[in-house]
């Protein structure tokens, strides 16, 4: 599976990095703890540049969040809360996922944005509470692009510095990846049949 990965940032370059980087926000089937090591793991190897590497993949983790802020922004709490209930196996949100992103940053406030961005299981859905509450495009944008900015250049700097030892952690970073990128897609289809399941029986 790293190899599969490796191989196509490999040939889309920093359009493929991007694009996944988006595709992470949007629904994630590989985590950006997979992808953005990826680049700094052929920065290393002189194939990419290490800062463009960062600035991409902060780029594609933005423009990744602005549909969750846009839905947030023209939906509203009940709206969202009740796409959630009908499509959350589509949306990969369920209630109690926009609940939680809801009372984060009713707790943090504005730098639950900055913050969010740094946490896996928050960081996608933030997005939702910030357009919720009307956060203006101006700072949402400046405190999403600081917090994956932050992300990006840590995960990117673990990638550069696997690259010296990749022949030693191969043996379990392959199975480690198949086991992440399995289970969200096992866990995404489990989630869209239970819900297809019980709106049958309702």
């Amino acid at each position: 599976m790293f190899d599969n990965l490796l191989n196509l940032v490999e040939q889309f370059g920093y359009w493929g990095l991007l694009f996944l980087m988006f595709l992470e926000n949007i629904f994630p089937p590989i985590p950006s703890e997979l992808i953005m090591p990826l680049g700094g793991f052929l920065a290393a190897q002189g194939k990419m540049d290490p800062i463009l590497v960062v600035l991409v993949g902060t780029l594609g983790s933005v423009l990744g969040g602005l549909p969750w802020y846009y839905l947030g922004r023209f939906f509203g709490y009940d709206r969202v809360m009740a796409l959630s209930e009908r499509f959350g196996f589509i949306m990969t949100m369920d209630p109690p996922d926009v609940d939680m992103a809801f009372t984060w940053f009713s707790r943090h406030g504005r730098k639950a944005v900055f913050l969010g961005r740094l946490i896996p299981a928050i960081r996608t859905l933030i997005s939702v509470p910030a357009g919720m509450a009307r956060m203006g495009m101006p700072l949402f944008l400046t405190l999403t692009t600081l917090g994956s900015l932050v992300w990006t250049t840590v995960l990117t700097a673990a990638g550069y510095v696997l690259e010296n030892h990749y022949d030693k952690v191969e043996a379990w970073v392959d199975p480690v990846s198949k086991i992440v990128v399995y289970g969200c897609i096992a866990l995404y289809v489990g989630r869209m049949s239970w819900r297809l399941l019980r709106g049958k029986r309702g």
